[in-house]
C-alpha cells in the first residue's frame, strides 16, 4: 500500500531512488538524534549521498539551499559577533542584577527577560552564547546553585526567538519559504510569547523560591561591580547600536518594497565592518574582519546548507507530498484540525528531535497542501501552528532546539552539568502549558 501510494505521487522517479532517499533521510534523523557526530557532517555528508547517487543532480541540490536562511544567519552572526567586543551584553547583565539589589530571585527574573529580549532581536543562540558565561558568573558570586538560572534561559531564549522572524532558525525557515515579513510574526506569533513568558516564570517561582537565598555579603559582591567598566569600547558601541537599529528598521519596512531579511542583515553587517575598520590601516583590517567572520556559527550554517539538500531529495522523489496526503486523510481535510495536529505534532516531536531538521521537514509538506486550503493565504494559520510549536516545543527537553544544546555545552565547560532527565522533568510540563496557550490563541484568531 505504502509503495503503490509512493509510486503514486512520484511516478516518473525510479522506485530505488524513493527508497535510498528515504534511508538516507531516515539515517541521517537517526544519527542527528543520538548525537555521536556533529551534525553538519551528517548534513553534509547526506547531501553528498544524495547527490552522488543520482536522486538529485548537483544543480538542482544547490538550487535547493535557501540563500534568504543562510544569508540572514550569517549577516546576524557578523553583526553579533562585533557588537559583543564592545561588551554591551556584559553591561546589561550586570545592570539587570543589580537593578533588583543582586536578589538571587529577582536577578533569576531579571535575566531571564534580558535573555528573552535579545533572543527576539537578535537570535536564541547568539543570545545565549553571550549571556551564559554572565549567569555563570553572577550565581558564582551570589553562591547559589546555577541550574534555575541556566533553566529558566533556556526557557527564556525559545519563547522569546518565537516573537520575531530572527529569534529563532525555524522562524527564519517558515518566514523565508512562505515570504512573511518580521512585522508578519510580530503581530500573529509575539502575542503568544508575551502571554507564555510570564506564566512560565510563575511556577518557576514557586519551585526554587525557597531554594534561591544567600548571604547579604555576596549580594554585596554584585552591588560593587562596576557594569561601565565591562564597556570596553565606547565607539564601537554607539556604531553597532546604531547599525542595529538600521537592521531592525530594515526588517520591519523592507518586506514593503520586497527587500528580503538576508539582504537587509548582510548590508548592515557590511555597514557595520565599514564603521568599524575605517580608521584602522589595512593589516589591522583584515585581523579584525577575519576575527569577526571566523566567529560566526558556520558550523550551523553547513548544517542548514545539507539540511536543504536532504530534504528537496526527498520532497523530489515524493514522499513528502505522500506524509502530506496521508496527513489530510487523518485529519479529513479539515483546516481546524490540521492546524491542530501540526501544532501538537510540532510541540512533541521537536522536544524528542532538534527542531530545525524538523522543521526542514515540515516546511514542504504545508507547501503541498495549499491546494486543499485555497492557495497561500489558506496555508497561513498552518504556518503560524509550525511556528508555535517547534518554537515552543524545543523547550521540551535538553536537545529540542540549538540553544538548549549551547547553553549546556558551556555550563557543562565551566562544571555545571545540566542533566537530560532532570531538565525534562521540569520542561516537559511547562512546555506543555505553552501549548495549550498556544492552541487558545490559534482557536480564537483563526478557528
Amino acid at each position: 500500500m505504502v509503495t503503490e501510494t509512493i509510486a503514486h505521487h512520484a511516478a516518473d522517479i525510479p522506485s530505488q531512488h524513493v527508497w535510498m532517499a528515504g534511508a538516507i533521510f531516515a539515517a541521517a534523523y537517526g544519527i542527528i538524534l543520538t548525537e555521536r557526530l556533529n551534525r553538519a557532517i551528517i548534513a553534509l555528508l547526506g547531501a553528498g549521498l544524495m547527490i552522488l547517487l543520482g536522486i538529485v543532480t548537483q544543480t538542482q541540490a544547490f538550487a535547493s539551499i535557501d540563500g534568504n536562511t543562510i544569508g540572514l544567519l550569517l549577516g546576524m552572526m557578523i553583526v553579533v559577533a562585533v557588537m559583543k567586543e564592545s561588551g554591551v551584553f556584559q553591561y546589561v547583565a550586570i545592570k539587570s542584577a543589580k537593578t533588583v539589589k543582586a536578589s538571587p530571585m529577582g536577578t533569576l527574573m531579571v535575566l531571564a527577560i534580558v535573555t528573552a529580549v535579545f533572543s527576539a532581536l537578535l537570535d536564541n543562540v547568539t543570545t545565549v552564547l553571550l549571556t551564559t558565561p554572565v549567569i555563570i558568573q553572577i550565581t558564582r558570586e551570589l553562591r547559589v546553585n546555577s541550574f534555575p538560572y541556566l533553566f529558566t534561559s533556556i526557557l527564556a531564549s525559545n519563547i522569546g526567538g518565537t516573537a520575531t522572524l530572527i529569534g529563532d532558525p525555524p522562524n527564519i525557515m517558515i518566514g523565508s519559504a512562505a515570504h512573511l515579513s518580521f512585522m508578519d510574526f510580530v503581530y500573529n506569533v509575539a502575542p503568544v510569547s508575551l502571554v507564555v513568558m510570564p506564566l512560565t516564570l510563575i511556577p518557576v517561582y514557586f519551585i526554587w523560591r525557597k531554594e534561591l537565598v544567600t548571604k547579604q555579603e555576596n549580594r554585596d559582591r554584585i552591588m560593587r561591580m562596576n557594569e561601565r567598566e565591562a564597556i570596553t569600547d565606547v565607539e564601537l558601541l554607539v556604531k553597532s547600536l546604531f547599525c542595529m537599529g538600521l537592521i531592525l528598521v530594515g526588517f520591519v519596512v523592507g518586506h514593503s518594497y520586497h527587500i528580503m531579511p538576508a539582504t537587509v542583515a548582510l548590508t548592515g553587517a557590511g555597514l557595520l565592518l565599514l564603521l568599524d575598520n575605517i580608521h584602522h590601516h589595512s593589516e589591522k583590517q583584515h585581523e579584525k574582519i577575519h576575527a569577526a567572520i571566523a566567529e560566526s556559527e558556520w558550523v550551523t550554517l553547513f548544517f542548514f546548507a545539507g539540511l536543504f539538500i536532504i530534504v528537496h531529495a526527498v520532497e523530489h522523489v515524493g514522499i513528502i507530498d505522500m506524509l502530506a496526503q496521508e496527513m489530510l486523510a487523518f485529519t479529513g481535510g479539515d483546516k481546524n484540525m490540521t492546524m491542530s495536529v501540526i501544532l501538537w505534532g510540532a510541540a512533541i516531536l521537536s522536544a524528542l528531535v532538534d527542531n530545525i531538521p524538523f522543521v526542514a521537514t515540515m516546511i514542504p509538506l504545508i507547501e503541498s497542501m495549499g491546494d486543499t486550503f485555497g492557495g497561500a493565504e489558506g496555508l497561513m494559520p498552518l504556518w503560524w501552528a509550525l511556528s508555535l510549536g517547534a518554537c515552543l516545543g524545543g523547550n521540551g527537553s535538553l536537545i529540542g532546539a540549538s540553544a538548549n544544546l549551547v547553553v549546556a555545552g558551556l555550563a557543562e565547560k565551566d562544571g555545571h552539568a545540566i542533566g537530560f532527565v532532570k531538565f525534562m522533568l521540569y520542561a516537559f510540563p511547562l512546555m506543555i502549558m505553552s501549548i495549550i496557550v498556544a492552541q487558545a490563541y490559534l482557536w480564537f484568531r483563526f478557528m
